[in-house]
């Protein structure tokens, strides 16, 4: 597909160019794009025009004229960009149903559950998420939670000619507040819930309610699924301009809701009113949090209208994980072992009472805070953890650019603060996890909170590959290891040895 740029904003070059495509990261232009060169924290994007020249761009989009491309100046580069890349890739969202997923906790898992629904009532479903992009015959790992505006609407574009019909995506708050998913038509967009998080980047809650509630502005999405178990919910529903439903597990003022939630080790059951008569759905996720998960996708789908609902429960129901949520590790252990994404104390508040009710002796959880985040969450997090857990180690997440032993005394300081909490800190992360793994008994419980599905961590401008479950299956494997050879050596028969009755 080719567009003509005829000097929308103030073209500063020869006029009249032909693209092909458009990008904005100049490691990845492809001949014939439009280069778009944005500002940044650190550095502008004029700075590597040379590079997208090297590589075949023929004109540039951006706040600042370039020397060697025709360049379409305008003030906010970021705010034409969705809509331009949307109309340079044939406007890819009017021909799918888009689902956008808001809110701090659960976007992910409710994508999940929208997709695995639609897909089992026979709706071809793409998904955008933080953990990875899959639907248009190859699944690749997501580099932020909402992609850039140029490669969600190239990955729309891509879902299109690949025959999909809809697609599940977790909307940030950073994606609305940095536009994006401009250009972006989505047919429901859903609010999961609001607490105290990325106030690094918003500043107050206010700020960060009302970066969300873009999402369900008239003209942007056709319907809404609100969740109501908190003020920022139940502001946005009696306000919101389009037609929407609500879902809750605490009310039964809510359109669709649930009652008689029992969560164990082996998944989680409730009974579902307001979507015809009440039924009984068996999750194999963990954790009663799902159920609100569950709501919100099934009434997203149900303010939506059109599709076979029983086939979406029993899709919903089959969906046995998420990656890095609640995702449990088994290596012949004699207690329970998980890796989970829980990185702030709305989550952990969500999290570690179903994790206690598991125990039956010690809740273990290895915990921290990345760096380059709110700072004032570090505490709490150390504190919402002892709180639950009998021992608390804090080790690194990812500190970034922050000073790695602050961040770790922060949380520790918080966790100490809880009261009478075993609370050790232990540097390395794989030290830590091994910690865990070395402490606990039968019938204990051991999480590894904070990272979830993440498979790096980053120390300044160093990365280094490491992945929780990895590490803790291996943690894991070599304690059974162990035992089993000490077993073995007890009744191993030799010279000189007596085989024991």
């Amino acid at each position: 597909m080719t567009r003509r740029l005829d000097g929308a904003g103030r073209l500063a070059g020869p006029g009249d160019v032909v693209v092909t495509g458009i990008c904005q990261d100049s490691r990845r232009v492809q001949p014939g794009d439009l280069y778009v060169a944005l500002p940044g924290r650190r550095h502008h994007g004029a700075q590597f025009t040379a590079e997208a020249v090297s590589r075949g761009a023929v004109a540039m989009l951006s706040d600042r004229i370039s020397a060697v491309l025709p360049t379409v100046v305008v003030r906010e580069p970021r705010r034409v960009l969705g809509p331009l890349a949307a109309w340079i890739h044939g406007n890819p969202s009017a021909t799918l149903e888009v689902y956008g997923v808001t809110g701090t906790n659960g976007k992910t898992s409710t994508a999940y559950l929208l997709d695995a629904g639609l897909r089992t009532a026979g709706v071809p479903t793409g998904l955008i998420t933080g953990v990875g992009i899959r639907g248009d015959g190859r699944a690749r790992p997501a580099t932020r939670t909402t992609p850039e505006a140029c490669e969600l609407q190239q990955t729309l574009a891509t879902f299109v000619e690949t025959r999909l019909a809809a697609v599940a995506m977790e909307v940030s708050s950073h994606g609305l507040a940095l536009n994006r998913v401009d250009g972006t038509d989505f047919r429901v967009g859903v609010f999961t819930n609001l607490a105290r998080d990325h106030l690094d980047f918003h500043t107050d809650m206010d700020t960060y309610f009302a970066a969300k509630a873009r999402l369900f502005a008239p003209g942007r999405c056709g319907a809404a699924a609100i969740g109501i178990d908190d003020d920022f919910g139940r502001r946005l529903a009696a306000t919101a301009l389009v037609p929407h439903l609500t879902f809750s597990t605490a009310t039964t003022a809510a359109d669709i809701c649930a009652s008689g939630i029992h969560a164990d080790e082996s998944g989680t059951s409730f009974t579902l009113h307001g979507v015809g008569p009440a039924r009984t759905v068996r999750l194999r996720l963990l954790g009663a949090h799902q159920v609100d998960n569950a709501l919100a996708a099934l009434t997203a789908l149900a303010v939506r209208g059109g599709i076979e609902l029983d086939a979406v429960i029993e899709g919903i129901e089959h969906l046995s994980a998420v990656p890095g949520r609640l995702e449990r590790v088994d290596a012949g252990q004699p207690f329970l072992a998980f890796v989970d994404y829980m990185h702030n104390t709305a989550g952990q508040r969500r999290l570690f009472p179903y994790l206690r009710s598991l125990s039956r002796g010690h809740l273990i959880a290895v915990v921290g805070a990345t760096g380059g985040r709110d700072p004032g969450k570090r505490g709490p997090l150390g504190s919402t953890a002892a709180t639950f857990a009998d021992t608390v180690i804090v080790t690194d997440e990812s500190p970034h650019s922050d000073d790695a032993a602050q961040l770790r005394e922060d949380v520790a300081q918080g966790a100490r603060s809880a009261g009478n909490t075993e609370v050790l800190v232990i540097e390395d992360r794989g030290a830590a996890i091994a910690a865990a793994v070395a402490c606990a008994a039968p019938g204990d419980v051991v999480v590894i909170a904070g990272r979830g599905h993440d498979r790096a961590q980053t120390f300044g401008g160093h990365e280094r590959i490491f992945d929780d479950r990895v590490v803790l299956r291996r943690a894991l494997a070599q304690l059974v290891g162990s035992k089993n050879a000490a077993v073995s050596e007890r009744f191993r028969v030799g010279p000189g040895r007596r085989r024991p009755r």
